[in-house]
């Protein structure tokens, strides 16, 4: 049997190496266990704001059709209740007609009236569909929403190149 020998203020102490196996394996075995429990909770939170309908979208990276990727640095979302939808989300893209108000030139929009649809992935997750019925524009907003919080959104327009948005969702301040 192999010996590792430790030399402490003048004594010599032997361990074996199956010893200091166990006590590696016993220092290392609840980290990955509470790294586990760390994700289900994060898992149980993200499906327990899903299922209530009650979450926001916090959008960190634009991704028009065309042109390049645009990191987003001001505080962007889409926000989710039961009985309303709230935009707050940039545009870039083409627009194939122009709004009569310049301030309509973003996602900025609030709907009371639409139909909410959400069916769960095969390996954990969401796919929710909303379709706005009070809005001539946007016409669908698709959200993809994973256990671990991260989420992207593609808004689909009658009269715009559609947009995605990559970033997370999180439970709505109250």
């Amino acid at each position: 049997m192999e010996q590792t020998v430790c030399y402490m203020k003048n004594k010599v102490i032997k361990y074996s190496s199956t010893f200091l196996l166990v006590v590696m394996a016993i220092a290392l075995f609840p980290q990955t266990g509470l790294a586990q429990n760390k994700k289900e909770k994060k898992a149980a939170a993200i499906k327990n704001i899903v299922e209530a309908r009650n979450y926001v979208f916090k959008a960190q990276t634009a991704l028009p059709t065309s042109g390049s990727t645009r990191q987003l640095t001001s505080d962007f979302d889409l926000r989710v209740s039961k009985d309303t939808i709230i935009s707050y989300l940039p545009y870039f893209g083409r627009a194939y007609t122009a709004p009569l108000n310049p301030a309509e030139g973003a996602l900025q929009f609030t709907s009371t009236d639409f139909q909410y649809s959400a069916t769960n992935k095969k390996k954990g997750g969401w796919d929710i569909v909303i379709t706005p019925k009070d809005l001539q524009d946007p016409r669908q907003l698709t959200l993809s929403i994973f256990d671990n919080g991260t989420a992207s959104v593609v808004v689909t327009s009658y009269n715009r190149q559609p947009i995605s948005f990559n970033g997370y969702v999180t439970a709505k301040d109250k």
